[in-house]
């Protein structure tokens, strides 16, 4: 029986977009997990007039918001998952384990940063320990973790594309 598989020196190289993908949608999960859910330091819109988390209603709006944005970082994931197949399908190398993981942090990180960003300091629809009244150097070392994630994230997929 023969392989119809190409050989490697012709197979298109790994496709960055499902880790990307992957490591976006997980640290969202970990944002949304651990610290909305088991540290309950924040809420999707814990900061948002009208929304406190000290009543019930609040907490009802609040928990609503988490559940969009786990739908969104579900999609994400689904979206890598996707994108994995599509890769296998169009016969790609498959990646080693440091370009691979390396993706991952770096989408974790990217997601801090964006995540940062946009909802704490633009939209401020809530900090990352608004139970502390939203002090900014938890939020800037929020950012700061994003920047480390992608720049050790990016190393480590560096280190990978060179094997």
């Amino acid at each position: 029986m023969t392989s119809t598989r190409s050989p490697a020196s012709t197979r298109l190289p790994p496709s960055r977009v499902p880790g990307l993908l992957l490591g976006i949608g997980f640290g969202g999960f970990v944002d949304g997990i651990v610290l909305h859910q088991v540290l309950q330091w924040h809420h999707m819109i814990s900061s948002v007039p009208g929304s406190p988390t000290t009543t019930v209603a609040g907490l009802e709006a609040n928990t609503l918001a988490d559940g969009f944005f786990h739908v969104l970082t579900w999609v994400l994931v689904l979206a890598g998952s996707l994108a994995t197949v599509s890769a296998w399908r169009q016969d790609r190398i498959a990646p080693t384990w440091s370009f691979h993981l390396g993706l991952l942090l770096a989408g974790w990180g990217l997601f801090n940063l964006v995540e940062g960003l946009v909802n704490h300091q633009l939209l401020g629809v809530h900090h990352v320990r608004d139970d502390l009244g939203a002090p900014l150097s938890w939020d800037l070392g929020f950012l700061a973790s994003g920047l480390l994630f992608v720049v050790v994230g990016w190393g480590v997929h560096r280190r990978g594309v060179h094997r």
